[in-house]
C-alpha cells in the first residue's frame, strides 16, 4: 500500500521538480511528501473507521469495561495493542484521538501510545536476526511494561486535567457523543448511513484541527532529515561510556524518520560499531519522539502533560538502551 506514496514522491520530486535524487534537497523533499501525504491518508481514514465503528458499538459500555475494576486489564489491552499495531508515532496519534473521544481513561490511552512507538515491528524483526528470540522478547515485554507503567502513572496524577479543552469535553461527554449514538445503540441499531454521517463529520472536525500540523511537523523533520555528516554519530557514541546512551536519545529527537525509514540507519549504526542498546535508544527516539509527534500532540495536550510525557519517553529509550548494552557486553 505504502508504495503509492513513495510512488507519488518520486514523481513530484524528481520529475516535476527535477531534482537529483542524490542531493540534500531533493531527499527533503522526497521525504516530505511521501511522509505528510501518507500521514494524512492515515489520518483521515484511521479517525474514520474509528468513527464507524464507535457509532456501532455501545461506547459506554466499552468505557465501563476498560474502567474501574477492570484498569489494570485495560493498561495492558492498550499496551498489547500498541506493540502489534504497525504505526510510527505521528500514525498512532489518530488511534490516540480516537481513544480520547470515546471516553476511554487516558492512562488507558497512553499505554497505547507510550507502547506503539516504544515495541516497533521493524526493530523486532532486526532484533530476532541480530540477536535472538530471547532478547527480542525481553525487549517487547520491557516496553509493553514501561506503556503500562507510564498509564498508571499519568492516572494516578490525574493526568485528564492537562487535556486541551476539546479533548476534555470530549471525554467527559462521551456517553452522550453524536446527539444520542449510545442511546441510538442500546434501543436500535443505527442504519450504515447515519452511522456514516456520523463519521464523516468526525473525520472533518478533527481532521481540520490537526492537519496544519502535520504539514509544519514533517516539514521540520524534513528539513533536518539528512543533514548531520555521515560517521558523525558512530564516532561520538560509539563508546562503552554511560552517558552515550541518554546522548543518543537527545540526538536522535530532532532527526524524525518513520519505521520504515529507520531501518537502514539501524543496520548501518550496527555495522560500524555503535552498540546494540545505544541503537536502539536513538532510534526509538527519532521515530517516538520527534519534533512532529509532539506539534501534533499540543493540539490535544497542553505543556505540562507534553512534559510529562516527553520525560516518561526518553526514560524510557535509556532504560532501555542500558539494559541492552549491559545484556550484550555481558555476553
Amino acid at each position: 500500500m505504502f508504495w503509492v506514496f513513495t510512488s507519488l514522491a518520486d514523481w513530484f520530486t524528481y520529475q516535476l521538480l527535477g531534482l537529483d535524487a542524490e542531493t540534500r534537497l531533493g531527499q527533503a523533499v522526497h521525504f516530505f511528501v511521501e511522509d505528510t501525504s501518507k500521514i494524512l491518508v492515515l489520518l483521515a481514514v484511521m479517525i474514520y473507521l474509528i468513527a464507524l465503528i464507535r457509532a456501532s458499538l455501545n461506547v459506554e459500555k466499552v468505557r465501563d469495561y476498560l474502567s474501574g475494576k477492570k484498569r489494570v486489564v485495560g493498561y495492558f489491552m492498550g499496551s498489547v495493542f500498541g506493540a502489534v499495531t504497525p504505526f510510527c508515532s505521528c500514525s498512532s496519534i489518530p488511534v490516540f484521538l480516537g481513544f480520547t473521544t470515546a471516553g476511554i481513561p487516558l492512562g488507558i490511552t497512553m499505554a497505547f501510545l507510550i507502547t506503539s512507538p516504544l515495541v516497533n515491528e521493524i526493530a523486532v524483526l532486526l532484533l530476532i536476526s541480530l540477536l535472538g528470540w530471547k532478547f527480542t522478547l525481553l525487549y517487547v515485554l520491557a516496553g509493553m511494561i514501561i506503556g503500562m507503567f507510564s498509564g498508571w502513572l499519568l492516572d494516578l496524577l490525574g493526568a485528564e486535567r492537562w487535556l486541551q479543552p476539546f479533548a476534555a469535553k470530549a471525554m467527559k461527554n462521551a456517553p452522550n457523543i453524536a446527539s444520542g449514538v449510545v442511546n441510538q445503540c442500546e434501543t436500535s441499531p443505527m442504519t450504515f448511513k447515519q452511522r456514516n454521517e456520523f463519521a464523516k463529520n468526525e473525520t472533518h472536525e478533527i481532521f481540520s484541527r490537526v492537519w496544519k500540523w502535520v504539514l509544519i511537523g514533517v516539514g521540520v523533520g524534513a528539513a533536518l532529515h539528512g543533514y548531520v555528516p555521515d560517521g558523525w554519530i558512530e564516532s561520538h557514541l560509539g563508546s562503552r561510556q554511560w552517558w552515550s546512551v541518554p546522548a543518543s536519545v537527545l540526538i536522535g529527537i530532532p532527526l524524525y524518520s518513520n519505521a520504515t525509514g529507520v531501518i537502514p540507519i539501524m543496520e548501518s549504526l550496527l555495522r560500524n560499531g555503535l552498540p546494540v542498546g545505544t541503537t536502539l535508544a536513538f532510534c526509538m527516539s527519532t521515530v517516538a519522539a520527534s519534533i512532529p509527534e509532539f506539534v501534533m500532540l499540543k493540539q490535544v495536550m497542553q505543556w505540562r502533560l507534553l512534559g510529562i510525557l516527553f520525560a516518561l519517553l526518553l526514560s524510557a529509550f535509556t532504560i532501555i538502551g542500558w539494559m541492552f548494552n549491559l545484556i550484550t557486553w555481558e555476553i
